[in-house]
């Protein structure tokens, strides 16, 4: 009986010292794997907490789904709204910010949630608790893309997205990501982000921004990376990939800069060294090693240039392993499905610097993206067009 009282009173004081948490989940259309994050978010292990589902319209697909999920059980938790087309800022900002206006007075924490990414029952928990920190901000996690199989598309989008996942860690330059974030109440209130979201077309960019402001920091928690599943397209990737460029242009300039910077010395070094091998050794196999030696390329030290590749690659293929085994031990559930494409994350990583090329020259030319059906241009960080939408 005694270690009953005292299981009990342990429960007490566990569940005490979590805050009441409202779970913002913007949606738009059905992402495979959709009714697994419903499910998940309705049924995660933390004792008081609310969801508020909020889509465009009434005729989004995702509101259907939901509401037919919804049916028949009792879950007096959740409220599913209707947000209504934005006006002079992205749909998902134009949602979120309907979605708060819905919250109860008595939530101390708002977080929020992606639709097509599929949190753990123990998220919630993980991703509230390091806010008893008073010099935590903001609490987040990020996505990894389970690539389909056969789809190689979605596996350069993995890949891609693989280096900012892994950017993140036990440092003072996280950043949020919207799709698994969590901030106590009145932060977010102090910092002023709900004004901030007025004309902006991301969250995730002016919440960050606001944190620091503030002297907070960003605490990245393993736990809270989500997996996301789907195949894409060439279109669908090269649109993805522009988009977090475009939005970095426009919001982290100083970071813009530095993604530049950093793949053109990649790209010279690595791609420039491989051009230069290859060719002199094509020309040593067909026997026109006088062309080369008369050629402005031509050097002694080819060989020499070959091994500095070589080991760039080594090193880079190194990185890959540790980052690989890293995200194997946090997604366990995914586990068998990220053994399979291990030797493709380790030998491929150069790949995406080609993709990081044209995602920077569009974006020093170009403010427009495409996202979720709605074309926008960036005219800046709190001014946001709508240029058109899909019928």
């Amino acid at each position: 009986m005694t270690s009953d009282k005292q299981e009990d009173s342990s429960l007490v004081t566990r569940h005490s010292s979590l805050p009441k948490v409202v779970v913002l989940a913007p949606c738009k259309g059905i992402d495979p794997g959709f009714r697994d994050t419903v499910r998940s978010l309705l049924g995660q292990d933390y004792p008081d907490y609310e969801v508020i589902f909020v889509t465009e319209s009434g005729s989004d697909p995702a509101y259907h789904q939901i509401e037919g999920l919804l049916q028949g059980e009792s879950h007096p938790h959740v409220s599913l709204i209707e947000a209504g087309p934005a006006h002079g800022r992205g749909q998902k900002v134009h949602n979120l910010l309907q979605a708060l206006d819905h919250v109860s007075d008595d939530v101390e924490v708002f977080a929020f949630v992606d639709s097509d990414a599929t949190p753990p029952y123990g998220w919630l928990r993980s991703l509230v608790a390091p806010l008893a920190d008073p010099e935590v901000g903001a609490t987040t996690g990020y996505r990894w893309y389970i690539p389909a199989r056969g789809n190689w598309c979605s596996l350069l989008r993995s890949i891609w997205n693989a280096s900012i996942a892994t950017a993140l860690g036990p440092h003072k330059r996280n950043f949020t990501w919207g799709g698994s974030t969590a901030i106590r109440r009145e932060t977010f209130e102090a910092a002023g982000v709900q004004q901030r979201w007025l004309g902006a077309c991301t969250e995730d960019y002016p919440l960050s921004k606001a944190i620091k402001e503030l002297g907070l920091t960003v605490r990245f928690v393993p736990q809270c990376l989500l997996p996301s599943r789907g195949g894409c397209r060439l279109g669908d990737l090269m649109q993805f990939t522009t988009r977090q460029i475009v939005l970095t242009r426009v919001y982290s300039p100083r970071l813009w800069l530095l993604v530049l910077i950093t793949n053109l010395m990649f790209f010279g070094t690595f791609y420039g060294g491989l051009g230069i091998t290859l060719w002199h050794l094509w020309s040593l196999v067909a026997g026109r090693w006088s062309l080369v030696t008369d050629s402005p390329l031509a050097t002694s030290d080819w060989p020499l240039a070959t091994v500095f590749v070589g080991l760039v690659y080594a090193l880079g293929v190194m990185k890959a392993v540790l980052r690989q085994k890293a995200i194997e031990l946090i997604l366990t559930d995914a586990r068998a499905e990220l053994k399979r494409y291990r030797l493709s994350y380790w030998v491929l990583y150069p790949l995406p610097n080609l993709i990081y090329l044209y995602n920077l020259a569009f974006s020093a030319v170009s403010r427009k993206i495409q996202w979720r059906g709605i074309r926008y241009e960036l005219v800046s960080p709190t001014e946001t067009l709508i240029l058109n939408r899909e019928s």
